[in-house]
């Protein structure tokens, strides 16, 4: 017999949302027990997922405020300004992300993210179970077993959090005793990680404060700044050729060679920062990309999904750990308002799977923007057009990326929303060159009459 308590709650995984879950939970009086089937990454150094630093943004802020953890977070963090969009030819140009610097992101490292997250969950008084992968589970006798020191571990719950990400295996335990409409969208592209390490004098060889990236239509590198004065490369491009296009794609770039080539042809700038490319080619695997979708995050009150878990997406928007982080803070509400477990998932589902949804579409369209369009003339338009409209009626025309990423209002609202400005700028510069022939009447005009005002419910 079962004979945890209510108050008790296991969290699969001590990921970035595992051990802030954790910490959240543990502060509102929850018995909370965290299995990961991983080592201690404090002990044994940080095994890592498939990035090295993420970019944390306001909705990634205010749930580490919740938890306490912001001031160290940030310390360890690097302030990202903008965009520094380096074209085949031409100089590097700076596209802000917001007005000035109070509107900007952080490249956090993930290990040590991680590290301070659960230092956190344990200061709060979770318990936190290293080497212990979940292995199956016992719905109906209310137990987990997991693998771990060569054994086998069984432990009772009385429900389980899945923070264990996108190849979660609760998940899939979920599956096999009820269809979650579980559907995998593969981008059909991948990634190979690089690196900028520190220059000789041990600074930053390239702008710290900033985003780098090098579009090149269906294909880029982007590079994010460590604290360690290093940046981490990514080359994202196509898995496959089409026949048609004259691309390249990880089926023609296979040697350090080919990568060398490649980077001499198309990024011959970003060439001389990166002076171990041929051995990080090699050395690093291909990263694949996907959407995750599910009808049902959760069974009754027995199981949840959240995150990656959940609703895994594509990077191109830096909001993957924001998400699964508000999904953190949603659910702790969710769990401290409700009854009963079973109805504290409901409502957890209901409130935030419209959202998820919302972001992973958006993740998606902003991987064209950021390899396509940040050089293309009409969208760098568009985004002159967008920032006079902000001027001319703040609080009711936000530019899209400030909706998203400053804001937490509903990112369905802001999708939403970003619809509805993307035709207004669409159409006002439409078969212009520039913004002195705009016809400001006609559009402050649809501004009025199709945004409402926005409140930022934060």
């Amino acid at each position: 017999m079962n004979t945890t308590d209510p108050k008790s709650l296991t969290i699969i995984g001590a990921g970035l949302a595992g051990a802030l879950l954790a910490t959240l939970l543990a502060r509102r009086g929850w018995q909370v027990d965290v299995f990961e089937r991983r080592g201690d990454p404090r002990l044994h150094g940080y095994a890592g997922g498939r990035s090295i630093n993420l970019a944390l943004a306001e909705r990634g802020l205010h749930a580490l405020r919740a938890a306490d953890a912001d001031r160290a977070v940030l310390d360890q963090a690097v302030m990202m300004r903008g965009r520094m969009v380096h074209p085949l030819r031409g100089e590097p140009q700076l596209q802000r992300y917001g007005r000035d610097d109070s509107e900007v992101i952080w490249s956090v490292s993930r290990g040590e993210l991680n590290i301070t997250l659960i230092d956190a969950a344990e200061a709060a008084g979770a318990t936190l179970h290293f080497d212990r992968g979940l292995q199956s589970v016992d719905f109906d006798a209310r137990t987990a077993s997991y693998r771990g020191d060569g054994g086998l571990h069984v432990h009772p719950f009385n429900a389980l959090l899945g923070c264990d990400g996108a190849g979660s295996t609760l998940r899939a335990q979920m599956a096999a005793r009820s269809d979650l409409g579980e559907r995998t969208e593969w981008l059909g592209h991948g990634y190979k990680e690089l690196e900028i390490p520190p220059a000789r004098d041990g600074g930053y060889r390239i702008e710290p404060n900033a985003l780098h990236i090098w579009p090149r239509g269906r294909y880029m590198c982007i590079a994010l700044p460590n604290d360690e004065r290093t940046f981490t490369v990514t080359l994202f491009m196509a898995l496959h050729g089409d026949g048609d296009s004259q691309d390249p794609d990880f089926d023609s770039i296979v040697t350090a060679q080919d990568a060398r080539a490649l980077f001499e042809r198309d990024f011959p700038d970003a060439l001389p920062l990166i002076p171990e490319l041929e051995r990080d080619f090699e050395a690093n695997p291909i990263g694949s990309l996907a959407t995750l979708r599910l009808d049902r995050w959760h069974l009754g009150g027995e199981a949840v999904l959240l995150g990656d878990a959940a609703h895994a997406m594509v990077p191109f928007h830096g909001q993957g750990m924001n998400c699964a982080f508000e999904d953190c803070v949603a659910l702790a509400e969710c769990i401290e308002a409700q009854d009963t477990l079973a109805s504290a998932f409901a409502a957890f589902e209901a409130g935030r799977k419209p959202d998820a949804t919302a972001i992973q579409d958006m993740a998606l369209e902003n991987y064209i923007e950021m390899r396509d369009l940040v050089d293309d003339p009409d969208f760098l338009l568009q985004q002159g057009l967008e920032r006079r409209l902000q001027e001319r009626h703040p609080g009711r025309f936000v530019p899209h990326y400030a909706m998203v990423t400053f804001m937490r209002i509903p990112y369905s609202v802001a999708l939403e929303r970003s619809n509805i400005q993307r035709g207004i700028l669409v159409a006002a510069t439409r078969g212009l060159d520039s913004l002195d022939s705009v016809d400001w009447a006609t559009v402050d005009s649809e501004v009025e009459k199709q945004l409402t005002p926005l409140v930022d419910d934060a």
